[in-house]
């Protein structure tokens, strides 16, 4: 069991038949009044994000999160396929779980994926990825006063802003929190 006052970023708990995991939090002791937690909370099967306000003595019940790593296969349609490295048993998931991950995964790359009592709910790609670029407008050389950008698609489909000295073919490395030009790869 956990309580509210314990709430950290990171912490996962049920909540009314949900799995929860709290993005943000703040402490609030007014001056009247009992004090309370202030949060900004996840629903980890849905995506769903939301405020709420907690006395700091509710109780909830802690969810255990396990994370593997899996290897992206192929897709099928609507199903995307993922291999355990460990097992080798392959969990088909649909688009909506990976979503956001097939902008920075390719075939054979390894992922991390969660589950909650044994059920895959979301897969994230690995901090920083290298992907080609396969679509871009050519840089204008001369205006090297101020950093410009333009827009260069890569391999996944996933569009980025880059460097204009960044070319079709060239690759590039992505941070995938926040889907940022990293640096070019010799």
């Amino acid at each position: 069991m956990i309580t509210a006052g314990e709430f950290r970023k990171g912490v996962t708990f049920e909540m009314d038949g949900n799995v929860y995991v709290v993005l943000d939090f703040l402490h609030v002791k007014p001056g009247k009044g009992s004090p309370f937690v202030r949060t900004k909370i996840k629903n980890v099967m849905t995506g769903q994000v939301r405020e709420e306000t907690f006395n700091p003595t509710d109780k909830f019940q802690s969810a255990v999160i396990e994370k593997k790593e899996m290897t992206y296969l192929y897709n099928d349609g609507d199903l995307y396929y993922f291999m355990d490295v460990e097992t080798y048993d392959q969990i088909p998931l649909n688009k909506q779980s990976v979503a956001d991950a097939l902008n920075f995964i390719t075939e054979n790359m390894n992922t991390t994926m969660y589950f909650y009592k044994g059920n895959p709910f979301a897969v994230y790609p690995p901090t920083f990825v290298e992907l080609e670029v396969v679509d871009c407008e050519p840089g204008i050389q001369g205006d090297t006063s101020k950093a410009t950008t333009k827009p260069a698609k890569l391999e996944t489909g996933y569009v980025i802003n880059v460097p204009l000295f960044v070319n079709i073919g060239d690759k590039i490395r992505v941070d995938t929190r926040d889907g940022s030009y990293m640096e070019r790869v010799k």
